[in-house]
């Protein structure tokens, strides 16, 4: 917990009384240290009642949103694995029971680890193609972000040099 929710500041994201003063040495950390004393009355003030604190707050996630073909790579990709699991573990228990179909699941548990084996390379390759297509702009300085600015730059004057073009003007600003 860090000082400025002991002390009663305003937390990241949220006005000051969201953040409702904790006591540091309780071991439950949703009981509230008291203000020295109550409200009129001997009543609890309203910051004093837990009732009156938000259920949650919002949070921005620290992660952006991974691209749609790489989420649904990675979907796919987990539902494989999650059959190829539940494959192999009937193929051991087929195997234990001597059941005449632990050969075929076997069979089928080797077959199905090359489909998971491509369906999780898929999702890697999905991602560095969407990466070199889009370019990662997590950071100012990035490079595709450079590019993009030079190429929206470059269209401009190329659309400006074309109304020119089409007025007739020979390139002047003036009548004069």
């Amino acid at each position: 917990m860090g000082t400025a929710e002991r002390r009663g500041a305003p937390t990241e994201g949220g006005p000051a009384h969201l953040a409702a003063r904790r006591n540091p040495d309780a071991r439950d950390h949703d009981i509230q240290a008291g203000r020295g004393g109550t409200g009129p009355a001997g009543h609890a003030t309203a910051e004093e009642r837990p009732y009156d604190r938000p259920l949650w707050i919002e949070e921005s996630a620290r992660r952006r949103r991974m691209p749609d073909p790489v989420r649904t790579a990675a979907v796919r990709a987990v539902l494989i694995i999650a059959v190829t699991l539940i494959q192999a573990m009937v193929a051991f228990l087929c195997t234990l029971a001597g059941s005449w179909l632990a050969f075929p699941m076997v069979l089928s548990s080797v077959a199905s680890t090359v489909v998971a084996t491509w369906g999780a390379l898929d999702v890697w390759v999905t991602r560095q193609v969407w990466n070199q297509r889009n370019g990662v702009v997590s950071v100012p300085s990035s490079t595709a972000r450079a590019l993009r600015r030079e190429r929206r730059r470059a269209r401009r004057q190329a659309r400006a040099q074309e109304r020119i073009r089409r007025r007739g003007g020979t390139g002047q600003l003036s009548h004069s």
